[in-house]
């Protein structure tokens, strides 16, 4: 049974503040009745067509986003919410969820709310019979999922698209340990305020070294965690986590603060977790 990282130091790391500007992330074509935003933390539009202002905390925190534009009602009225706890699957199995990353260029930005990679075309996730583009990764401290109640001090979650819209995120849990090397070249790159994407010159990423060498995974259907929620994603959690020092991760939590939307209620959703189909 995988332990969780104890969430040791990082609530002491400063908060970082958020610049005023608006940063701009693709966004991958969306079907009808499907999720329209692949990233977590996209500043979503009211009902006027301006931005509305979310956090994580307060008055514009989790509990009231439901009620802060029409298009985020998704987020209190939902019955199928990320993120949720994944102690204990209902069924256990192969689940065959593979990656064929390529290492490429980078982009970085950081959306007011994350810390964001954008990836070039080329790497693939595939879920069962199911082929998903990788378009983009981002990062949340402490992580959204817990493990028996207990979280981890950081995730990354990796955002998929398929042809038609269909999201797909993997997420990777990060523990206290060794230092890593590829972590470091997002760390180096992230803007400390929020700030467009900007392409990092010299720098190949191979998010493949950003994943763990199983790929058994946690498995539900779930949603986008940050407004406007919006349900639909098809979420796979790796089960062993990625090792990163205690110094990465406080550096990416002081940049992005605590940024871990609370646990969601299951109801009644199948969560499978098995060995995995690599």
């Amino acid at each position: 049974m995988i332990k969780p990282a104890r969430f040791t130091s990082l609530i002491a790391a400063p908060l970082a503040l958020c610049a005023s500007a608006l940063a701009a992330s693709p966004q991958a074509p969306a079907a009808k009745g499907k999720p329209a935003a692949v990233h977590s933390g996209e500043k979503a539009p009211d009902h006027a067509g301006g931005p509305v202002h979310w956090t994580y905390s307060g008055a514009t925190g989790p509990d009231s986003w439901g009620d802060l534009a029409d298009g985020f009602r998704q987020c209190k009225t939902g019955h199928m919410q990320s993120p949720i706890d994944l102690g204990a699957s209902d069924i256990q199995g192969q689940i065959n969820v593979r990656t064929a990353y390529r290492p490429g260029t980078m982009s970085v930005l950081n959306n007011g709310h994350t810390i964001q990679v954008n990836f070039p075309e080329g790497s693939i996730l595939s879920s069962g019979i199911a082929r998903y583009k990788l378009v983009q990764a981002h990062f949340h401290t402490p992580s959204e999922e817990t493990i028996y109640g207990v979280p981890y001090p950081m995730v990354a979650h990796f955002v998929h698209t398929d042809y038609a819209g269909n999201l797909a995120v993997l997420g990777v849990l990060f523990e206290e340990g060794a230092h890593n090397p590829e972590l470091d070249k997002i760390i180096k790159a992230a803007p400390r305020s929020e700030a467009a994407a900007r392409l990092v010159d010299g720098v190949t990423l191979d998010p493949a070294r950003l994943l763990p060498s199983d790929l058994a995974v946690w498995r539900y259907d779930g949603s986008l965690t940050t407004p406007p929620c919006s349900e639909g994603v098809r979420w796979h959690v790796a089960m062993q986590p990625v090792a990163a020092s205690a110094a990465q991760i406080a550096a990416i939590h002081a940049i992005i603060g605590d940024n871990a939307r609370p646990i969601q209620p299951r109801h009644g959703r199948l969560l499978v977790g098995g060995t995995s189909g690599q």
